[in-house]
């Protein structure tokens, strides 16, 4: 797939995360953040339920605007950015991994992707040929079988080429791996931390899964609405 758009030739990090605090109901979630992480390596943000690991992906896609900080992609802030600037940012420069896989079932999988694609200004048969091949590379199969028919791997794996299909310098993944048995699971983690490797975009993984998360190349926890470093196999 070649340089992603948005990769820093200089290699400067992809995502900067700089002073982010965030609060709610007089809750502060995010106090201090600080994160980057550059194109061709991966980060997996762990912590319980209600720490605020989904609130901080959100302040990155800029659907949620901190009080404080900057949370810059692919060179640009997105929490100062209007909202039709916004929209073609992400678009441009980011891609999202649910743990739903948040596909249409009545879809063919290379129609879910290639409609990524299309709605990113991509000319149809371009779209189409492109949504092929990386379904292809994925391993996924893509023709007449509507999406809603396939294994939940597939779906995620269906997901994770849905994701990809803008080139995009950031690729966030919520929780991707929640919904799947552990063969399952094993299988679609491997593929999303072999991803900034073949496909040099900066990887960031939220998840609740520690063994998951010992697969990135750097683990952090948020605790006490901070973000810190964790060791590999810590569980505590």
């Amino acid at each position: 797939m070649g340089q992603v758009k948005g990769e820093t030739g200089g290699g400067g990090p992809v995502l900067k995360v700089s002073g982010l605090r965030y609060e709610v109901a007089d809750r502060v979630l995010l106090d201090g953040v600080n994160l980057q992480v550059c194109a061709g390596e991966s980060a997996a943000v762990v912590g319980p339920s209600g720490s605020g690991k989904s609130t901080l992906l959100g302040c990155v896609l800029g659907l949620i605007r901190p009080a404080q900080g900057k949370v810059e992609v692919a060179g640009q802030d997105v929490a100062r950015m209007r909202q039709r600037a916004l929209e073609r940012h992400r678009s441009r420069h980011m891609g999202v991994v649910f743990q739903f896989g948040e596909l249409l079932p009545e879809l063919t999988p290379v129609e879910n992707v290639a409609l990524a694609a299309l709605l990113g200004g991509t000319p149809s048969n371009n779209a189409y040929e492109r949504a092929e091949a990386l379904l292809r590379d994925l391993g996924v199969p893509y023709d007449r079988a509507p999406t809603g028919q396939l294994s939940g791997g597939e779906r995620q794996r269906t997901a994770v080429a849905r994701a990809l299909i803008n080139q995009p310098a950031l690729l966030l993944a919520d929780e991707p791996t929640g919904a799947l048995d552990r063969a399952t699971r094993d299988s679609v983690t491997e593929l999303l931390f072999d991803v900034p490797k073949r496909w040099g975009c900066a990887l960031v993984v939220v998840t609740h899964d520690f063994e998951v998360a010992d697969r990135a190349d750097r683990c952090l926890e948020l605790t006490a609405a901070a973000l810190v470093p964790r060791k590999a196999g810590d569980r505590s």
